[in-house]
């Protein structure tokens, strides 16, 4: 799969380009290949998914950035699978919580299942890279990931991003990027 390369903008209305700053002046685009290297770099995402009757779930989870696209587990009793059955749109976000650096990130997309062994097994790869011990060791927190999706007692879902932005702090200078895909 070759992953879309999006159309960059930068949002100026909620960006120090509108309302200068020192420093700001010269404020660009967030690089889709540094919001990569976010998403890869990244330990805790949020998803945003939509019960039947409308509501909003929010719940905090792991996720990996592999192939062009944001993957992510869960069992199929747990309530963001049972939206996701309904209702494929979803939202996951990442990012610091601090005014003053970092980059937040959201992603919205159509989640779809990853059933393909081969690919279940790249994606996995991707979660161990990502997390490391946390998957991998047996003291770790998620130690039996991977042996969990392999033997479907847990669904991998993967949502290639629609639209999603960033947020960039660095000071008192602000961006918002939009990528449209």
């Amino acid at each position: 799969m070759t992953p879309k390369q999006p159309r960059t903008e930068l949002d100026a209305r909620y960006s120090s380009a509108l309302n200068p700053r020192p420093g700001a002046e010269d404020v660009t685009a967030t690089d889709w290949a540094e919001a990569q290297r976010q998403l890869r770099a990244a330990e805790i995402f949020w998803i945003t998914t939509i019960r039947p009757d409308g509501r909003l779930h929010v719940t905090p989870l792991i996720a990996a950035w592999h192939d062009g696209a944001l993957h992510f587990s869960t069992g199929p009793g747990e309530q963001k699978a049972k939206n996701l059955a309904g209702n494929a749109h979803c939202a996951l976000t990442t990012g610091h919580n601090s005014l003053s650096e970092g980059l937040d990130i959201v992603i919205e997309g159509t989640a779809e299942r990853v059933t393909d062994p081969t690919r279940q097994g790249e994606v996995i790869a991707a979660f161990e890279a990502q997390y490391g011990d946390h998957v991998t060791s047996p003291e770790g927190t998620f130690y039996g990931f991977g042996d969990s999706i392999r033997k479907g007692n847990d669904l991998l879902f993967a949502v290639a991003p629609g639209t999603a932005y960033s947020f960039g702090h660095n000071g008192q200078v602000f961006s918002h990027t939009r990528y449209t895909f």
